[in-house]
């Protein structure tokens, strides 16, 4: 098992947003559309830009704090960057950003005005992925509008912003919302802690905790024996810990041994002390989920999804596309991926009886741990034959 995506673009801006003792109106729909969900439950919106024929996608993500394009992108449809000395931080690091500034942003039915997208180069994302990620939606879009997300169609619903008419069920959050909403949520290994943790929809996994978190909380059970992966931030990759913890608990709703990421916060991304960690979308996606930063509201309705078994798997192995290549691109010490005798620069042909060359098709076949997983590689045009076997994290 593998982090996918971790995007969270944290602006510690914890200032409250005054507002007027007003009388709220009703929302009102305004447009629908369909996604995509890639590895991890990340969901793929395509939109355009004035002037660009091409369709753009782009990931929706409560852990961005605006809106953002890839640069070459930019290079390709020469949409004119200018540089400024603006530093976007995310899990793997700053870095400095390029603007694109007052452009819309045409989703169907719906043009957006008034944009000001940060300039990123997010080619290792489209390498994680295996397609072109040309952008990220973020704050700029929650904060305009109430998002409604439903993974039972694959469809969203965008509403002005006002009172909701919430559909029957469920249960409603109240998080803190800065740019991002931040929930305080119950976890339990080695004991009970009760935590504020970012709820991150651009994040490829279940759970995440800050290194420092789990240091001092003590939460983690000793028999715990997190295993090395890697992982894919904003400013490249960089290696995290991966275990389990027994219960992780959002407003009455309780998963058990939850696959968990430890992350060796260096630029504190994350907040601690305020914040333990984040919620990625692999158990947001469980949800049916309507996003109302207007009134400060959340509302998860479990759908048919909300009983899938989690990826327990681990390989080691970091594969990505290049070029219309699925190529290896790190191997983990002491790893399964090492212990099947892969090396760095094979090029993977096919997994199991998959020739597609669909990166997220084999990633998926490659979760199926302590089952061998057949898979064909070239190595200095060399065809040879490999056999994988995943391991259980515990």
């Amino acid at each position: 098992m593998r982090i996918i995506l971790i995007s969270i673009f944290l602006l510690f801006a914890f200032a409250a947003h005054c507002q007027e003792h007003t009388e709220v109106p009703q929302a009102k729909f305004i447009t629908k559309f369909h996604f995509t969900i890639y590895t991890g439950g990340v969901i793929i919106v395509k939109a355009h830009l004035p002037g660009v024929s091409d369709s753009l996608s782009f990931i929706l993500d409560t852990g961005g704090a605006g809106v953002s394009l890839d640069s070459a992108t930019c290079s390709e449809f020469n949409i004119v960057t200018h540089k400024t000395d603006t530093l976007i931080n995310g899990i793997g690091g700053k870095q400095k950003a390029h603007f694109v500034f007052d452009k819309s942003l045409l989703l169907p039915g719906i043009e957006i005005k008034n944009l000001n997208f940060h300039v990123l180069d997010y080619s290792i994302l489209s390498s994680t992925y295996g397609e072109k990620i040309d952008g990220i939606m973020g704050y700029s879009i929650f904060s305009r509008y109430i998002v409604k997300i439903n993974y039972d169609k694959l469809e969203i619903e965008l509403y002005s912003n006002g009172k909701f008419n919430y559909p029957p069920g469920g249960t409603m959050l109240h998080p803190i919302f800065t740019s991002l909403p931040i929930q305080p949520l119950e976890i339990r290994d080695a004991r009970k802690i009760n935590k504020y943790f970012y709820m991150d929809t651009g994040a490829g996994l279940c759970f995440l905790m800050s290194n420092r978190f789990v240091t001092d909380s003590g939460v983690l059970l000793k028999k715990r024996k997190p295993l090395i992966t890697q992982a894919e931030g904003i400013a490249g990759m960089l290696q995290m810990k991966l275990t389990i913890i027994r219960e992780v608990k959002i407003g009455k709703y309780k998963f058990k041994r939850v696959p968990t990421y430890i992350y060796e916060d260096n630029f504190n991304v994350t907040g601690y002390p305020f914040s333990g960690g984040l919620v990625g979308n692999e158990i947001l996606r469980r949800f049916n989920v309507i996003f109302n930063y207007g009134q400060k509201e959340i509302h998860l309705k479990p759908n048919s999804h909300y009983n899938d078994p989690f990826d327990y798997s681990y390989t080691g192995l970091g594969i990505y596309a290049f070029d219309n290549r699925i190529v290896v691109e790190d191997i983990i010490k002491d790893s399964p991926a090492e212990r099947a005798g892969f090396k760095v620069g094979d090029e993977i042909i096919s997994v199991a009886t998959d020739f597609s060359g669909n990166l997220q098709a084999y990633k998926i076949l490659m979760q199926n741990a302590g089952k061998n997983v057949r898979m064909l590689i070239k190595r200095k045009n060399e065809l040879m034959m490999l056999t994988l076997q995943p391991v259980t994290i515990r």
